[in-house]
């Protein structure tokens, strides 16, 4: 069994993803959050789904938690010390491969009136930034998704992947779309290794994202 840890399991984003990695009969699920038991407990009778109530601001609770797992989902990759916390609690597990949900913007890579709007929306980067080298320079096999403005819409699932160096154009994506997207890497965690992807759903370069 492909033994997989979702950090922040509660997130909008894991909500759609549970339910995709489910669907790979070879992976055992750890769904870590602030009281995970009572918040998730639908899942509570799966025998693939282990719940830990934790908080990743807790060095212990991490350690603890990424013990023997293989593959490490971090709900969002926007605070430095938490960052720096699974960083560390990885690399004394022996755990290397690590999926970061982060935002668009940490190399200036977001282009046109589309990057100024964003840079307006977002205000000063420093600590996302710093937050995101601390990935980069981890040393740990990560993919690390900037994602484009998110939404909520079943039906569009389709994304484009932004290799890191290319002008970041699409505005938006949707939640279901992202969490297709790190089921896909879960299934095949050589694709994306030590890397920084844009996240975006194709056709959707405008001047700011449609539901603004």
């Amino acid at each position: 069994m492909k033994k997989v840890i979702l950090l922040g399991a509660t997130s909008n984003i894991s909500t759609y993803l549970i339910p995709h990695l489910l669907e790979q009969s070879d992976v055992e699920l750890t769904l870590f959050a602030r009281q995970a038991t009572r918040r998730l407990g639908q899942y509570a009778d799966n025998q693939r789904i282990s719940l830990i109530d934790g908080n990743w601001n807790n060095p212990a609770d991490l350690t603890a938690a990424i013990a023997g797992q293989e593959i490490v989902y971090l709900a969002t990759g926007h605070f430095t010390k938490a960052n720096q916390q699974v960083v560390t609690a990885m690399k004394q597990n022996g755990v290397a491969r690590l999926i970061v949900a982060g935002g668009l913007g940490i190399y200036d890579e977001v282009t046109g009136e589309f990057g100024r709007w964003n840079a307006r929306m977002m205000g000063d980067y420093t600590e996302i930034k710093r937050a995101a080298k601390v990935i980069d320079d981890s040393g740990l096999n990560y993919t690390f998704l900037r994602m484009a403005w998110l939404y909520n819409n079943d039906q569009h699932d389709a994304y484009e992947v932004i290799p890191q160096g290319e002008p970041f154009k699409d505005t938006q994506a949707t939640r279901e779309a992202v969490a297709k997207l790190v089921a896909n890497i879960v299934r095949n965690p050589d694709i994306y290794q030590r890397t920084s992807i844009g996240v975006a759903e194709p056709n959707t370069a405008w001047n700011k994202p449609a539901f603004y």
